[in-house]
């Protein structure tokens, strides 16, 4: 099993001290990390900081986890993964997802209608665009050049590259989809006692594309924190998954808690959204299950944790990205180090 981690949040961008992000991703890359993470909603953007990674690291895979599909162009896309690509020295990995209305449509002004479509088609284009062909595509959602307009059909300039793309998706539809145009899944609320709910979709997408789980890489986040005191660590993730389910959607568009609930959590998280919408959000915090947070996390004893590595091992998933603790880099590297003898550790078994 490979391990990934993340390098700054795009919600929490109060970075500033850029050269120990450096410093982190070097030292990971020395430990053995596969790849490193950035994401965005509406603070830091994904790809920057990887750029300034990729300068600093030499092995590393770099992963935009995610970029928000429509907030770009399918070009500048094109664009984007061929400079990384180019930068890197092939380690870009484009990683895409649909976000949801509250920040497509209040931060970019952009419509979220047919965020699946959207995808398959960013997919798509950008795939013939990063491969040296003409971007001519007649889709429901993107039309190159522009159907009626004055345009003519184009070719990248720059040199053609291999890109992996990576697509975060929930749903059956999105992970069917999933399955069949991408190279990777960036999984999310993950439990792997549930794991078929997840893979049996992108299962069904990659029969569609002629492939198998083999030729396609399961990426699932999460959080690790070694202790003892397990009740107590448990407690604390699971009150921060109170902002999940209460603030990171509406209603009836709340894709996290959506997730959840299929798996067996819909009547208390129903209650945890309510109570958040209400301004109760300490009741609703204290309310979120701490078996969900356990379930969904690397948290406990080495035992624990290594029992729990397993089990993802056994049901297929190929990397771990990790959200490693520690207030400064100094931690989080004591930390990582500890995890990766842990992960050697499952290896040699």
């Amino acid at each position: 099993m490979k391990i990934a981690v993340r390098s700054l949040s795009g919600v929490k961008s109060g970075v500033s001290d850029w050269k120990s992000v450096a410093d982190f991703a070097r030292e990971a890359e020395m430990m053995g990390v596969d790849s490193i993470w950035t994401s965005e909603a509406w603070g830091t953007d994904a790809v920057s900081p990887l750029a300034f990674l990729a300068g600093h690291t030499s092995s590393i895979r770099l992963g935009t986890g995610i970029i928000q599909v429509g907030s770009r162009t399918p070009a500048n896309l094109v664009m984007t993964s061929l400079t990384m690509q180019s930068i890197s020295e092939g380690r870009f990995i484009l990683g895409l997802g649909t976000s949801g209305p509250q920040v497509m449509e209040g931060w970019h002004g952009v419509s979220f209608r047919s965020p699946i479509g959207r995808t398959k088609e960013l997919i798509e284009i950008i795939k013939k665009g990063v491969s040296g062909q003409t971007l001519d595509y007649v889709g429901n959602h993107y039309s190159m050049p522009l159907t009626g307009g004055e345009g003519k059909v184009i070719r990248s300039s720059a040199p053609p590259a291999e890109v992996p793309i990576f697509v975060a998706s929930l749903g059956p539809a999105n992970l069917e989809m999933t399955g069949e145009f991408a190279d990777g899944w960036l999984g999310g609320c993950f439990i792997p006692e549930n794991a078929d709910m997840f893979l049996d979709k992108i299962r069904v997408g990659l029969g569609k594309s002629g492939r198998t789980t083999g030729e396609f890489d399961l990426i699932v986040p999460l959080s690790l924190e070694l202790t003892d005191e397990i009740e107590e660590a448990g407690k604390r993730h699971a009150r921060g998954y109170g902002f999940t389910f209460g603030a990171m959607g509406s209603i009836k568009n709340n894709f996290y808690k959506n997730a959840y609930s299929k798996q067996g959590y819909g009547d208390v998280l129903d209650a945890v959204q309510r109570l958040w919408k209400d301004g109760r959000r300490e009741e609703a915090r204290e309310l979120v299950p701490v078996d969900l947070a356990l379930k969904s996390n690397l948290i406990g004893t080495e035992d624990m944790i290594m029992e729990r590595l397993r089990l993802y091992e056994e049901v297929g998933i190929t990397s771990l990205k990790v959200d490693i603790p520690g207030e400064g880099i100094e931690e989080k590297l004591e930390e990582l180090g500890k995890f990766m003898d842990l992960v050697n550790d499952l290896g040699a078994h």
